[in-house]
This record gives structure tokens, sequence and C-alpha cells, in this order.
């Protein structure tokens, strides 16, 4: 489980294929602290460490993660958002996250405002998923709250700390993000199918 807070970005390394595997090596300030078996939510994918070095480390993305998220968009040199899963004697700063990716989603607006940005994006409704306003999403494993609601868009004003520490700043329209929505949402979407 995550809370949606980055900790930290990291930089892609190296991109190694094997099979229909893909292996990330990403350098960052907390790959020294990490353990080999460790989830690492990465860009909101949750992800095991499965290699270390001095101040890297690689990750395993299968076939499914690759189809569901926007990991295959990375190169070498790409920031991505790390969090490592949160401790259950610490505040919950954010929602709860599990590191599941939904869907992605399409960037369609990114406006600088005085003082903040807000980006607007776009999802295939046909996937089940909701967002409500003033409820929490997860934006390439950021926990964010939605200002604006629609059947298949949404959008989220992000102050300038969150922009300067994720890789938000490198998103421009047209871009493809990792989006989890909210789990008590999509229990409640479900019961109301049935």
């Amino acid at each position: 489980m995550f809370t949606g807070i980055i900790e930290t970005l990291g930089e892609i390394l190296a991109i190694n294929h094997e099979g229909t595997n893909v292996h990330f090596t990403i350098k960052s300030s907390i790959s020294n602290e990490l353990k080999i078996d460790q989830s690492v939510a990465h860009s909101g994918v949750c992800l095991t460490v499965v290699a270390l070095e001095s101040n890297s480390h690689t990750v395993t993305a299968i076939e499914e993660t690759l189809r569901k998220t926007s990991l295959n968009n990375l190169t070498l040199g790409s920031k991505i958002n790390l969090e490592r899963c949160m401790q259950m004697n610490g505040r919950l700063d954010g929602h709860i996250v599990q590191g599941h990716v939904d869907q992605t989603a399409v960037c369609i607006k990114r406006e600088e405002l005085d003082g903040s940005w807000e980006y607007r994006f776009r999802y295939d409704r046909n996937q089940g998923n909701v967002t409500v306003e003033k409820g929490s999403v997860c934006v390439n494993g950021i926990s964010l709250t939605v200002v604006a609601s629609e059947d298949d868009e949404f959008s989220v004003f992000i102050i300038p700390y969150t922009f300067e520490h994720t890789n938000l700043q490198e998103v421009n329209v047209n871009d493809s993000v990792n989006i989890e929505f909210d789990i008590i949402g999509k229990y409640v979407a479900k019961l109301i199918k049935r």
C-alpha cells in the first residue's frame, strides 16, 4: 500500500528486454536504502526490486503491466516518480493507493496559471472507472484532488512543490499517464453495476 506522496524522482539508466518482460534500472537517492524483493511504486506502478547497485535498483515489468501502464513510453533519462510502501505507524498524507494502475489517460490540457498548473486528462470510460469532484485520483503515482469531473475527463491543479518534485513537469499535451482511480469509488461503481 502507498499514499501517493512522492519521495523522490528517479532517472532511467537502462532498459533491457527479456522475452515479453522489460527490466528497468533506475538511479535515485533512495536506491541505496532499498532491499531485494521490496515493493516500490514507480510512477504509480508497484514493482518489485530484483537487483541493487550502489546508487541504482532494477525492477521488472511483465507484459500485463506494460499493457496497462505507460511504462513503455520510458526512455533513457526519463524521470520517474518513486514512493516506498507506507509504514503502518505513520500518517496517511495522501490517500490509500495500491500501486495497481487501472488504465492510462492522455493529457489534453496543461496550463500554467498564476502560481499553479492545471492539467486535464481524458480516459476510456468504457472501462467503468469514475472520478468525482473533490475526490482522490492517483496520476503517475501522485495523490491528487479532482477539481472538475466529467464522464471521461477530469482536471487537477498542481502546486509549485508538486510540479518541481515530480515528473508532472515533463507531462505535456498528448502524453500518456498512469491512472489509479480511488479504491472506494471503484467498489461503489462495481456494486451499482450489479
